[in-house]
């Protein structure tokens, strides 16, 4: 399957999710009502004031708990005892992990998540928490950052990646707020039989008592399709993601390695904080708890290494667990006794170099990346100057980075931009801004514009809000301070706009769409206007270009060709129609912009950057197949 078919199974999986939390909700209502029949007889009024009751608690706590996640992954690595790994760090361990991400993130076509280690967890383990790429999470711990090597923690770093991407991470974390409402009712009884203080002999009091007793029983039942519906949704995904790990490294030994280890350390993948492992058990890496059978969140151990490697036995992981056991394997101790692994040597393209796509190329690979787009980000990693990757590391210099992007190269209209910081923000900050400019001109590919700009992103959303909303004003002067907005300042501003309006309402923004092609004729019309407006010389290749893309979207319709004045800025209208569509109709419009975008047989870097910009704004990762030689 591809992306956008794994995005329509995850919005079927998420209707499942539905229809099984209904069918546990009845369940424990049943058992609620059967309690009270043998306690206080079959007595209509309390066996209905007994459901409704339950209902209302399962309710409420699926609500409060959905709320509480509602900053999308973050809160859930602060609950597991999560630290953040630092833009600059200069500790080795924590650096290889942070350039491993990196890396990753650009070979998928994503912001780069925020990156948390769990510093009291000596198990090998990992998990992705989070609404969309924008507020993803990956968290790592300590004992993972010790005990692999760098093609180890890159398999495990990939299959994370592979949720983020499938779609995963988001039914994952909606998963856990539906299960606590669940598990409610047992949490409430426990409670009041642990630190209730229930004053004299009468019959409230023992009716308080029965209550809880009652709740504490049904508790397991709750606990029991809990556990029930984490291992459905779970099992054939974490397999899915396995696969896409490997397919993406395009080498089996890094992940099947993080796996023998799991299976042969003393640690194994069993995380201290039972308690809260329980909660995430279906988002980590390997099993958390110790579930088995019907219960299993993952497939066994050995499974998923002889999917990796079918030659591997049991009893090789005996062996490595009796070797293991005396001296454990160091992770960072391999790295140096096989050579600590660079960046990739690769060459960037001419600044006027074009590409040659197809649509099925380009939806074959959104948010689906292999082993080229890894070397290829890996290259670009080190093609953008360490200098400039400080920059994006650092709270204090992100914002005038990213206005230094936008600022033009001489003249008046930069003048007016710098005078528009000056005023906005701060003279020192302009004139930071202004000789980053000069330094981006000198030493930046122009293809490493937007990469740059995706490392910028994580840091720039720590800012807080009122800063952000004076940040993004002031990006809106700067763009139309000429009354032109160039497809550069256009796209870096879209993908601004797209990363802080998600950081600052992550759970809005990140809903599967339901809406088809037919439904939003009048927009699909604008976009593919202005891309073939904006690549094609002359109004009658432009026109061919557009039909073309429309033959793909909407083969039926006849809508004719209208370039739109406004150019460029008439895409405003269309992007929060087009983001509701169904997932399969994604696909189509991605087709579509691709035969527009190429139907002069070439992509230009700057059409590849507004393709790029399409795709982040519709929430379909776009690996970086465009930046090919």
């Amino acid at each position: 399957m591809n992306f956008f078919e794994r995005q329509a199974e995850a919005r079927r999986t998420s209707v499942r999710l539905v229809v099984l939390f209904a069918l546990a909700v009845a369940g424990i209502i049943a058992a609620v009502d059967l309690a009270v029949a043998v306690v206080w007889g079959t007595n209509p009024g309390a066996l209905l004031l007994g459901g409704i009751v339950t209902a209302a608690i399962i309710g409420i706590g699926s609500l409060y708990r959905i709320a509480s996640l509602r900053g999308g992954g973050e809160p859930v690595a602060l609950q597991m005892g999560g630290v953040p790994v630092p833009e600059d760090t200069r500790d080795f361990g924590l650096r290889r992990l942070r350039n491993v991400v990196e890396e990753i993130a650009i070979a998928s076509g994503v912001p780069v998540p925020k990156i948390y280690v769990l510093e009291h967890e000596a198990a090998i383990n990992a998990f992705a928490a989070g609404y969309s790429p924008s507020d993803a999470v990956v968290a790592v711990t300590r004992g993972a950052l010790e005990r692999l090597n760098r093609d180890e923690l890159q398999g495990v770093v990939a299959h994370e990646f592979s949720h983020i991407l499938n779609g995963d991470m988001r039914l994952n974390i909606r998963l856990i707020g539906v299960l606590f409402g669940i598990l409610m009712l047992g949490i409430i009884g426990r409670k009041i039989l642990q630190h209730g203080r229930v004053g004299g002999r009468g019959r409230g009091a023992g009716a308080i008592v029965i209550a809880a007793l009652i709740a504490t029983v049904v508790g397991y039942v709750g606990l029991f399709f809990g556990r029930m519906i984490k291992a459905g949704v779970s099992r054939s995904r974490e397999t899915l993601a396995d696969a896409s790990a490997v397919q993406f490294t395009r080498q089996t030994q890094g992940l099947a390695g993080a796996l023998k280890k799991i299976g042969g350390v003393n640690e194994g993948s069993r995380l201290a904080d039972r308690g809260n492992a329980e909660e995430v058990s279906h988002m980590l890496f390997g099993d958390g708890v110790g579930f088995a059978g019907w219960f299993a969140t993952h497939p066994p151990l050995l499974k998923r290494i002889q999917a990796l490697e079918p030659q591997f036995r049991s009893e090789q992981l005996e062996r490595l667990r009796a070797q293991w056991y005396a001296s454990p394997p160091d992770g960072l101790d391999e790295d140096l006794r096989m050579g600590l692994r660079g960046h990739a040597a690769g060459a960037l393209p001419d600044s006027s170099a074009q590409v040659s796509v197809t649509p099925p190329m380009v939806v074959a690979q959104v948010a689906h990346p292999n082993s080229d787009d890894y070397r290829r980000a890996d290259a670009i990693a080190a093609g953008v100057p360490e200098a400039l990757r400080g920059l994006a590391s650092r709270r204090d210099t992100v914002v005038p980075l990213l206005l230094g992007l936008l600022l033009a190269n001489e003249g008046r209209v930069q003048d007016k931009q710098v005078a528009e910081i000056r005023a906005r923000l701060d003279v020192s900050l302009a004139q930071y801004a202004l000789e980053i400019h000069q330094q981006l001109t000198a030493d930046l590919h122009p293809m490493l514009r937007l990469p740059l700009a995706a490392m910028a992103f994580p840091v720039l959303r720590m800012r807080p809000r009122p800063e952000l909303d004076t940040f993004m004003d002031t990006v809106f002067a700067l763009v139309h301070a000429d009354n032109q907005v160039s497809l550069f300042e256009y796209c870096l501003g879209r993908l601004l706009q797209v990363q802080v309006r998600e950081s600052l309402d992550p759970g809005r923004y990140t809903r599967f769409g339901r809406r088809r092609l037919n439904d939003v004729r009048s927009e699909l019309a604008t976009l593919l206007c202005v891309v073939a407006q904006s690549g094609h010389d002359g109004a009658d290749a432009a026109r061919h270009a557009y039909l073309a893309g429309m033959q793909r979207v909407l083969p039926s319709d006849h809508l004719p060709y209208q370039p739109r004045r406004e150019g460029v800025l008439a895409l405003d209208a269309v992007w929060e129609p087009l983001d509701a569509l169904d997932p399969l109709a994604k696909q189509a419009l991605v087709e579509g912009l691709v035969a527009t975008i190429g139907h002069d047989g070439r992509v230009s870097i700057a059409e590849a950057e507004l393709l790029r910009t399409v795709c982040g704004a519709l929430h379909c990762p776009l690996p970086p197949m465009l930046e090919r030689t």
